[in-house]
């Protein structure tokens, strides 16, 4: 039976297929896609992404896109992935991607045999990037938009040679990690073998803690966190937040009660520019109809008092 054989074998309208990328590597976010293929959706060579060239896999995204009656690619972040485990992060991703479809699927699909928790009919196939063309066009696109996102980080940290093994873990890429140390996108948890046991600093501490009290306080006010330390290629977002009309990109400061500067000057012109090239990253991979908003969240270490600017760049 060929994968568009086995979906037209589950008679319903909307068919999901959902799959991941990036569960193994050593550095950088773990990746998903759900894909809802139209019905009379055709495509030549698809088949499971690591069976394919890295060539042939470009040349199917768009096809893969312009075929799709709707899709959404989401991501886990290396802070999440640290927080839940690489699978509980996979899972998130997973759920994200299928939340973030314009259609609600009849029947989800995904690939592997654990269930991810997605609200809906769901079914777990082994094998189902083989067997599913929507989990094989799901596949497609999560890896394909890691690498991409792995080819952007390469910019940002040259001396790791992302651009050539994507964070995985070939020889090429270990002497790296012992001849530089480790990254802000790398997993700790991975490197368990170099790093022995992780420490932190106290600013790490102290910028964690301002973000917790700012996270505490937009729940409190009827925001849902989306995320946390969003990272791209031009930056990181601290939060970012959603209510029922605006989707906000909240950047946090924490300083000392007796500072020179405080958190609002801080956030200088080039760090805004920053901060909107990485939202509009994120937008670009999150389909949305929310106002997006710019924030800043001053945080005094000592009271844990929270000063919050909405559209502190003025931009909407």
């Amino acid at each position: 039976m060929s994968l568009f054989e086995y979906d037209k074998s589950i008679d319903v309208n909307y068919l999901c297929g959902v799959d991941e990328a990036g569960r193994g590597p050593l550095a950088g976010d773990v990746f998903a896609a759900a894909v809802v293929l139209k019905k009379d959706a055709v495509i030549e060579g698809l088949n499971d992404s690591k069976k394919l060239t890295e060539k042939k896999r470009e040349a199917l995204f768009d096809v893969v896109i312009e075929n799709c009656e709707s899709y959404c690619i989401a991501r886990a972040s290396i802070e999440e992935i640290e927080s839940v485990n690489i699978l509980g992060a996979t899972f998130l991703a997973m759920r994200r991607a299928v939340e973030g479809l314009s259609v609600k699927p009849d029947k989800i699909l995904i690939d592997g045999n654990r269930d991810p928790k997605i609200e809906g009919d769901v079914q777990c196939v082994i094998k189902g990037d083989a067997t599913s063309a929507s989990i094989a066009a799901a596949s497609i696109l999560a890896k394909v938009a890691r690498d991409r996102y792995m080819l952007e980080i390469a910019k940002e940290y040259p001396q790791y040679q992302f651009e050539k093994h994507k964070g995985y873990g070939t020889k090429l890429h270990y002497e790296m990690i012992e001849k530089h140390g480790i990254s802000p996108v790398h997993r700790p948890s991975f490197l368990k073998k170099i790093l022995g046991p992780t420490t932190r600093t106290k600013a790490q501490d102290t910028g964690d803690n301002g973000e917790r009290l700012v996270c505490e306080g937009l729940l409190q006010n009827g925001y849902e966190i989306l995320e946390q330390n969003y990272h791209s290629a031009d930056g990181e977002i601290d939060i970012i937040a959603r209510n029922r009309k605006y989707i906000a990109f909240v950047e946090v400061k924490t300083r000392k009660q007796d500072s020179m500067v405080d958190g609002f000057e801080s956030v200088t012109k080039q760090k805004q520019i920053k901060i909107i090239k990485t939202a509009q990253k994120y937008l670009s991979e999150h389909n949305t109809p929310l106002q997006p908003r710019f924030d800043v969240a001053s945080v005094c270490k000592e009271t844990g008092k929270v000063n919050y600017l909405a559209n502190a760049f003025g931009v909407d």
